[in-house]
């Protein structure tokens, strides 16, 4: 667990309820945006393997059509 994520879950234990709020939020948008470059990166990664628009959607619980739209392009 990185260090954003720790300070927000020790925040939320505060005696600020806005200043853990704000906290989470920046730790939550810090987390997703971080997890979204791997995605891509592994699904450019499996696409140049040879994998499937099908396998790449089963592996992240979504439609060929859905995981197609989002990184067809890449």
């Amino acid at each position: 667990m990185d260090d954003t994520i720790r300070t927000a879950i020790a925040a939320a234990d505060g005696d600020d309820p806005y200043r853990a709020l704000r906290s989470i939020h920046h730790a939550r948008a810090a987390a997703t945006a971080e997890l979204d470059r791997a995605e891509a990166l592994a699904v450019r990664r499996a696409r140049a393997a040879g994998s499937s628009w099908q396998l790449i959607a089963l592996a992240l619980g979504v439609s060929k059509q859905a995981v197609h739209k989002k990184y067809g392009r890449v």
